[in-house]
């Protein structure tokens, strides 16, 4: 593969047609002026404004991070000319209707087409994501007239969006946000306080940027039944919506990140001088719910962001594999003979299929989250549509974590394939270990992540989920007709049966004094949880490569098939058995960690 190929011809076609089925939602109304041969085009187009725009300065950025003078932010020009790119495509739009000037594409294409972007340039594709989430929040929730005067130079890309929530001192835990928004007679509110590590915050590619400001309103309930929503730009508009005065939001300052250089995180101010205008989303004190919609979206995002930066890495260091020479081979070990690439050495191969499995188990994993939300949408059936949605909420969590753990371990296993090179920043190995190390961070950490199944998703409404996800698991299982996916299949199933150890005992401990101890082993939960569950992914991929396989005489394919039955029988005979100490630490209520003082540390 060329180095500045950024995904593997045959990947998102086996994705999207052969594993998912998109194609098939064509049937539907909403999508029935699509086919596949537009869905094709579509990527296409990504790929090529990605390779062309985006790819050639994601290195350059990197050494040159945005700057402050002190009234405005500047930044390189590729980036204004690769976001212009973007958002004249249409891309911005491309989920929502014909009508609101979009594409009307299903999530799932929507995301594999942010696949291009993600790889190429994750910085810069920042600003048109985040904008497409605030758009997501604003669409569902905010009056009429916040839509009107907002949305459709959103959706043009001609004004940005952002999410602030995170304060000085309240990061996760939001119920301690101290930004206030007082009520005026006119119906908008005055607020006032700072937000931190807002990305895309300030900069000069857009008309306006509009600031979804998570805020309280005096007089409301504590904790988070008190949090507020609001619009917050960075310009307020005339009574004609166009562009006016500067509002009162300020830029104090650009952090300095490990990753994701090219694109700002900005520490903003609200209201130093009393008049920050901002206009409520929904109702008072629901704010929280709202922005959760944001998060949850932004959730697979992220997840699906760090796999392709954990695909980029393994390409990289795959290509780097292939062309090194490095020491010999038996037989032809001997000192007269050539040098062998490493990519031949056993221990490079398993540093390289890890990466594979990390990273294509990752992509596999978050195109089934978005195709969960077409199902969801296209859905006409009431029973069915609640149970995808339940099923979606459970899987949430895991999309998030799971590749956002793994996708930086494969770029850590980029690195070491290279060596001392991987080491250097001539070569981007590093670059993506470092762009990719946030993702376990932002939108809920994954300690968070881990809470949230251990503690929630997994027991609400009566465990309706996690009986929907093992009604698809079984019904993929049974339908396996080739024999060594059936063989991976027969090892999976003892793991399903632990797994349903776990959660029967689980639920007799979470009313007694023993449920502390999940909270210190809520991380083991999740990687058994998620193993399993990456476990069937990588069986629903070998099933229909195997398939495939027996159907084609075109080598590369046949190669590209050949890649996903070992890369399937890699993650399941080696990373999948990894599970057997979560399952013990759980099974005896382990208190190593919550034990442990805070003075004996």
């Amino acid at each position: 593969m060329a180095a500045d190929t950024l995904i593997n011809d045959f990947e998102l076609p086996f994705q999207l047609y052969d594993v998912l089925g998109t194609e098939h939602l064509t049937k539907h109304p909403k999508f029935a002026e699509h086919s596949r041969e537009t869905f094709d085009a579509v990527l296409d187009t990504a790929n090529k404004i990605a390779t062309n725009l985006f790819l050639p300065h994601n290195h350059v950025a990197d050494k040159n991070e945005p700057q402050f003078d002190g009234q405005k932010v500047s930044m390189m020009d590729d980036v204004k000319v690769a976001f212009d790119a973007f958002r004249e495509s249409g891309f911005i739009a491309g989920r929502y209707s014909f009508d609101d000037g979009g594409m009307q594409l299903p999530e799932t294409v929507m995301t594999a087409v942010a696949g291009y972007f993600m790889a190429a340039n994750p910085s810069t594709t920042a600003y048109p994501f985040l904008t497409t989430a605030a758009i997501n929040v604003i669409s569902h929730f905010a009056s009429d007239e916040i839509k009107n005067a907002f949305m459709p130079r959103m959706l043009t890309g001609e004004f940005t969006g952002t999410m602030a929530l995170t304060e000085p001192h309240a990061g996760s835990s939001l119920a301690d946000i101290k930004t206030t928004a007082v009520k005026q007679d006119d119906g908008s509110y005055r607020v006032k306080g700072s937000k931190i590590y807002i990305s895309a915050g300030d900069h000069e590619l857009s008309d306006n940027i509009v600031h979804l400001v998570l805020a309280k309103v005096p007089g409301g309930p504590g904790g988070v039944k008190g949090i507020s929503l609001f619009v917050v730009p960075k310009y307020r508009l005339n009574e004609d919506l166009s562009v006016g005065e500067r509002n009162d939001v300020h830029l104090t300052g650009l952090i300095h990140k490990l990753g994701y250089r090219g694109a700002t995180s900005t520490a903003l101010s609200f209201g130093d001088a009393g008049e920050c205008y901002g206009y409520l989303i929904g109702e008072e004190h629901f704010g929280l719910r709202y922005m959760f919609k944001m998060m949850n979206e932004a959730r697979i995002a992220v997840g699906f962001g760090a796999a392709m930066i954990g695909y980029r890495g393994y390409q990289y260091s795959l290509d780097y594999a292939k062309d090194r020479t490095q020491g010999r081979i038996a037989p032809n070990n001997k000192p007269e003979d050539a040098a062998t690439a490493i990519i031949n050495h056993g221990d490079v191969k398993r540093m390289l299929l890890a990466q594979k499995a990390y990273s294509e188990g990752g992509i596999s994993l978050c195109l089934y989250g978005s195709n969960l939300i077409d199902r969801i949408n296209t859905c006409e059936d009431a029973t069915l549509k609640a149970e995808l949605s339940e099923l979606l909420d459970l899987l949430t969590p895991v999309l998030k974590a799971w590749p956002s753990e793994y996708g930086p371990k494969a770029n850590d296993l980029g690195i070491q394939v290279l060596g001392g090179a991987g080491y250097t920043r001539e070569y981007q190995a590093e670059q993506f270990w470092r762009d990719n190390r946030l993702n376990p961070i932002h939108e809920g950490t994954n300690g968070v992540q881990a809470l949230d199944l251990s503690f929630r998703k997994l027991w609400q409404n009566k465990g309706l989920g996690i009986q929907i996800l093992k009604r698809e698991i079984t019904k993929d299982l049974e339908s396996i007709s080739t024999s060594e996916t059936a063989k991976l299949a027969g090892k999976l199933m003892p793991y399903m049966g632990h797994l349903h150890e776990v959660l029967v005992h689980l639920s007799k401990i979470l009313q007694t004094e023993k449920a502390i101890t999940l909270t210190g082993n809520a991380q083991a939960l999740m990687n058994i949880f998620a193993s399993i569950v990456v476990s069937w992914i990588w069986i629903r991929q070998a099933s229909k490569a195997e398939q495939l396989l027996s159907e084609t005489t075109d080598i590369e394919k046949q190669n590209f098939y050949h890649g996903k039955l070992q890369a399937a029988k890699y993650f399941i005979d080696w990373e999948l058995p990894l599970i057997k100490r979560d399952i013990e630490l759980l099974n005896n209520d382990n208190a190593v960690c919550t034990d442990m003082q805070a003075e004996w540390f």
